[in-house]
């Protein structure tokens, strides 16, 4: 009984630096069921409580001037676990904010992933100034959909 308390304290330690690891690959993964990887474990598109709503005007036209803010949607993409879609606030072509209008969290695993990964995509986007995003691990569809429509947002304000 002396070494159980040890071993377990070092599992539960063991655990949580696991939980806390994340890869950075730079790779873009194929989408849909051929995707491979861990599956996220729920389906939906249905907001949780502090989630984005899930639909809002396409786009906001910028004013004349080239440093003028102006916001873009990008398209809804669908997977295996819900719809995801993002909306991308640009000054020129700076990306200066970004948003998720639609995660996954018709369930309450979902709901746990979308919030973890959310603002962690949401850091990427601003650090890559781009659609070039590292995915996530644990939330890969997520990551996946999130990088798609972030990229249709910014095709759609001719931006890289």
């Amino acid at each position: 009984m002396r070494r159980a308390a040890p071993a377990i304290v070092a599992t539960l330690a063991g655990l949580g630096l696991l939980a806390g690891f994340r890869t950075t690959t730079g790779q873009t993964v194929a989408t849909g069921a051929s995707a491979a990887g861990p599956p996220e474990p729920t389906t939906g598109t249905t907001p949780a409580a502090g989630a984005p709503p899930t639909q809002r005007p396409s786009t906001t036209p910028s004013t004349s001037a080239s440093t003028a803010s102006r916001t873009v949607d990008g398209t809804d993409v669908s997977n295996r676990y819900g719809d995801v879609q993002v909306r991308v606030t640009l000054q020129g072509t700076k990306i200066v904010d970004v948003q998720a209008l639609a995660l996954p969290s018709d369930r309450e695993r979902s709901a746990e992933i979308s919030n973890y990964a959310e603002p962690r995509l949401r850091q990427e986007t601003l650090r890559a100034q781009s659609a070039n995003i590292d995915l996530l691990s644990g939330a890969t569809y997520t990551s996946e959909s999130y990088q798609q429509s972030l990229q249709s947002a910014l095709d759609k304000a001719g931006v890289r």
